[in-house]
């Protein structure tokens, strides 16, 4: 710390510490299992109070894709504060709201941007999924939500609901495909099939107990779920399976938006275009931000039915219009998209190392690597006793994989970076989605390492790298680095998570069976837990 010793420096990041422990809440996460105070940062390196440095992946759980301070990010703000500019204006029209809503519009899915209303929320994703599900209540006037199991959408009662880990459960909970824990016991083309078709006879079935619906509710990539990447056949599926049933279609791209998977939205990857779609995150610079994107016609609210006070955020739609204008002019969505694969195929290499790495999966700059207990076979997983796909993340649906988690060589599987299918598998409109021939899975999964993950955690933090930990016991360790990330930096997180994968292997003994680790509580599916989501 400038101007005093270490001494010094260490003093002062404790005593912060030690306040923090005696002031705030016990529903603190992140705190108890990232000791540090940072005071300085600049893209992908944070700087604490004791003056030690790290390489941070977590990113505001994806809120910085710019990582920390970026220039032009900083140059908006100023541009605003110096202009003499109001800072909250709640629905009020100013010329950086248009700014904002002109470049989003410039962003949108095809089919969805000339048509498209805007809602702007409270400023946390959560309020946003509220006002998602309010607006297809009031357009369809039925009351039921169809969600999927492993979701996580917020911490207000309404997401909560529509996550997966709801207490008093008041939606549909339906099947979202897995490979290594798929829940029919198959994985791969033959799992997510089952998974359609079972969602599609609870839909049609008079019997079922499912009603028809007011909408249906998805992440394109389930984050805190434990990254797990849907196949494009089976959302095209879904997409079919609504628009038949006029069943309006909810994107929940709050943290796969904005370059984060390899394309702008991650819906872009199967084509479709939903019928609302929920923001939030970097879509605000990091800056709080929040809102929703829905069809003219679903437009049928009266005013006041949704609101907020500080939905006028103009720091936050400064700071928005120009990481939503960088991302688009930096190519920095195919930039994820390529640097994504290639990190991937570095993280399969330590899947072959070491026996521990259950499964590594994700989608562009989105990756995780699931930790389980090697020493018990043919353990029967939480969600079923699926078998690992010979398609690692749904690639016979074009997620980037031929071979188990490998992703798809550039010889003919499919796009190098995993955006093409690498099979045909069925037409094209997704009607069916059909197992190659000669299928067979290749994996059983093992029993989830909670204890394991966070020792990883632990470890990576010693060497200086920040991650995060999700999925079903948080035996998932993520990496959500800003898109601005060099080969250099990328490679300096790879060699530093291998180190710490080989100390927590070495010193920490996995355990069975899976539960959630202490600091962690019950743990909320998404990087995106209270601690990311409140407020």
């Amino acid at each position: 710390m400038a101007g005093g010793t270490a001494g010094e420096a260490r003093a002062v990041h404790e005593g912060i510490l030690r306040r923090q422990s005696a002031r705030e809440s016990a529903a603190r996460t992140y705190a108890r299992a990232l000791p540090i105070v940072p005071v300085r940062a600049r893209g992908l390196t944070i700087e604490g109070a004791d003056g030690r440095r790290y390489l941070d992946c977590l990113s505001g759980a994806g809120t910085l894709a710019l990582g920390h301070n970026h220039p032009v990010v900083l140059e908006a703000i100023r541009k605003v504060l110096d202009s003499g500019a109001p800072l909250s204006v709640l629905d009020l029209a100013t010329p950086v709201k248009d700014a904002f809503t002109t470049e989003l519009f410039r962003t949108l899915p095809p089919g969805l941007a000339d048509r498209a209303r805007v809602q702007f929320c409270g400023p946390a994703g959560t309020d946003a999924v509220e006002a998602a599900l309010k607006l297809v209540r009031a357009a369809t006037g039925r009351s039921g939500i169809l969600a999927f199991t492993g979701a996580y959408h917020g911490m207000t009662a309404g997401a909560l609901a529509a996550s997966g880990g709801a207490p008093d459960v008041q939606v549909a909970r339906l099947p979202y495909p897995q490979d290594y824990r798929c829940p029919f016991g198959v994985g791969g083309a033959p799992g997510a099939e089952l998974a359609a078709r079972l969602t599609e006879s609870l839909l049609d079935d008079p019997k079922s107990g499912v009603p028809v619906a007011a909408g249906m509710i998805l992440e394109p990539v389930q984050g805190e779920g434990g990254v797990v990447p849907a196949p494009d056949d089976w959302l095209r599926r879904m997409r079919r399976l609504t628009a038949d049933r006029s069943i309006p279609l909810i994107a929940d791209e709050i943290q796969t938006g904005v370059g984060r998977t390899g394309a702008f939205w991650a819906v872009g990857h199967s084509g479709i275009t939903p019928d609302v779609m929920v923001l939030s995150k970097a879509i605000g610079g990091s800056l709080p931000l929040a809102l929703i994107v829905y069809r003219d016609d679903m437009d049928v609210w009266q005013p006041g039915a949704h609101a907020g006070t500080f939905r006028g955020n103009q720091l936050a739609m400064a700071a928005g219009t120009a990481t939503l204008a960088y991302v688009r002019e930096n190519g920095l969505a195919d930039r994820a998209a390529t640097l994504g694969h290639h990190m991937l195929s570095q993280l399969v290499s330590l899947a072959d190392e070491f026996p521990c790495l259950g499964d590594v999966r994700g989608r562009g700059l989105m990756l995780g690597l699931e930790l389980v207990d090697p020493e018990t076979e043919g353990a029967a997983s939480d969600t079923g006793c699926g078998h690992g796909s010979a398609y690692g993340n749904g690639s016979a649906y074009g997620n980037g994989s031929a071979y188990g988690n490998r992703p798809a060589p550039a010889s003919g599987h499919g796009p190098a970076h995993g955006h093409g299918p690498a099979y045909g598998l069925g037409p094209a409109s997704g009607d069916h989605l059909a197992a190659p021939t000669g299928w067979k899975p290749t994996r059983v999964p093992r029993p989830a390492a909670p204890e394991l993950a966070a020792a990883v955690q632990r470890e990576c933090l010693k060497r200086g790298l920040i991650v995060e930990l999700g999925g079903r016991h948080a035996s998932v360790v993520r990496l959500l680095p800003p898109l601005t990330i060099s080969d250099e930096q990328a490679t300096a997180v790879l060699d530093r998570l291998a180190d710490a994968l080989a100390a927590a292997a070495r010193l920490h003994p996995t355990q069975s069976p899976a539960r959630p680790h202490p600091a962690q509580g019950p743990h909320h599916p998404r990087g995106d837990g209270p601690a990311q989501r409140a407020g």
